[in-house]
């Protein structure tokens, strides 16, 4: 029997978890200093205690920024065999988090399976299940229904679930007051600001919030504060519906933690660059450096099928500013479900962009491995920067594409390689083009 319900009540007593153990020797950080910012709330490690296949991650304060993906099934897609492929390519490829947003049938059955393989951290949106689950039309869901699909994705196992507690009459004031381009493009908020328009009742996990905070205690779940009111557009960006409910998520952090409730907080959305740093800045300081998991933020809107690239450079700023953890955006973002090509594209973009980002922001050792890259192409060694970078198939793929006559260099540039020159000429040789045969 555990002598603790949570980690951060772990954290609280002084208590080092097997859990923070893993994280600090992933972290190359004291293990008591990593207990210290989990009894803040500062760093969240996701590990729900029916979730035995995981291999637990730290997500917050000198931590290095993780990714995740989203996949599952939906009613015009609803083939398991394909998100399942998904799921493998995401572990492969060394994302940290994998949410399922089934919103179609019976979507335990896929996520349990998605629990019992995987070692990565698992994350749910329960308002997208809530209609499936329990048969029910939106008007007909009533605030204890939805509490019990918290529920039933809690005993499954899943680490961290978006709840979005934020958007209640206070935050949809605002928004109704500040018109918008594109009013609510959050799913679940889209769902719950029309429960709670048809209903005329208050969101039901902000008047029942410490019932669904009882609920993640019990079981170890994360609460991901999540972000209703994003901006679906640039132009929403930063205004006063977001403000609103960043507030409103800023308190109820705070009475998570009091239940000893590890939070992470969401955040935009599509937000032009300049406007990036100062966002990551004010959630920090309002939700009192709780860890930020942004989408993007996607810096334009005219870029449907390289949305993963408009993501990417969001997200290196965001993380470079204080974000610790990232939602990645694939190609088919705005077009369709993306397939297992588009999620790869996916995973790879928001790897770039967590990993640039950890090494602007001096995450210890972050550039340990770039240095190595750096040595192996001095050296002209390719199977070693073949080993190293972060799509070995892809890049030995391009390499070999195209033969080259000298084995040391690649088609760019042949025998006039500035690597190749520069080093004959310090080893003393001689450099010579036309007499080369």
């Amino acid at each position: 029997m555990r002598e603790y319900s949570t980690q951060m009540e772990a954290a609280k007593k002084g208590i080092i978890t097997p859990e923070m153990k893993i994280v600090a020797e992933k972290e190359n950080m004291d293990a008591e200093k990593l207990r210290a910012l989990v009894a803040t709330g500062e760093v969240a490690i996701p590990c729900n205690i029916n979730h035995k296949s995981i291999s637990p991650e730290g997500i917050g304060a000198g931590m290095r920024t993780k990714i995740n993906v989203n996949l599952g099934i939906s009613g015009d897609k609803n083939d398991y065999d394909m998100e399942m492929e998904k799921v493998d390519m995401a572990i492969k490829f060394g994302a940290e988090a994998i949410m399922d947003l089934s919103n179609y049938g019976k979507t335990n059955t896929f996520r349990k399976a998605l629990v019992e393989k995987s070692p990565a951290m698992i994350g749910t949106v329960p308002m997208y299940d809530a209609i499936g689950y329990l048969e029910k039309d939106l008007l007909e869901i009533t605030a204890q229904d939805f509490l019990k699909v918290v529920r039933a994705h809690a005993e499954e196992g899943v680490d961290f679930m978006t709840i979005h507690a934020g958007i209640n009459r206070r935050a949809v004031e605002a928004f109704m007051r500040d018109k918008r381009k594109m009013n609510i493009v959050s799913r679940g908020g889209s769902l719950l600001f029309a429960w709670m328009m048809m209903t005329g009742n208050e969101n039901p996990f902000f008047e029942y919030y410490d019932d669904v905070l009882e609920i993640l205690r019990e079981f170890d779940v994360t609460i991901s504060l999540g972000d209703a009111l994003r901006p679906g557009c640039i132009d929403d960006a930063t205004d006063a519906g977001q403000i609103a409910e960043l507030i409103e998520l800023g308190a109820l952090t705070e009475r998570a933690w009091a239940k000893d409730v590890q939070v992470m907080v969401e955040g935009p959305g599509h937000m032009a660059m300049n406007e990036i740093a100062a966002n990551m800045k004010l959630q920090k300081r309002i939700c009192h450096n709780a860890p930020f998991y942004v989408l993007g933020p996607l810096v334009t809107d005219i870029a449907p099928g390289y949305d993963h690239i408009t993501s990417a450079i969001g997200g290196a700023i965001a993380a470079a500013n204080g974000a610790d953890f990232l939602c990645y955006v694939t190609p088919a973002e705005h077009l369709r479900l993306p397939d297992a090509a588009d999620v790869k594209e996916g995973i790879m973009a928001s790897k770039i962009a967590a990993h640039a980002a950890d090494i602007a922001k001096g995450i210890p050792n972050a550039r340990d491995i770039d240095n190595r890259m750096a040595k192996a192409r001095h050296e002209l060694d390719w199977e070693e920067m073949f080993k190293i970078c972060i799509d070995p198939e892809k890049a030995r793929a391009y390499y070999e594409s195209t033969p080259v006559s000298e084995r040391h260099t690649c088609s760019m540039c042949g025998k006039m390689c500035a690597v190749r020159t520069t080093n004959m000429i310090l080893n003393g040789e001689k450099v010579e083009f036309c007499s080369e045969k």
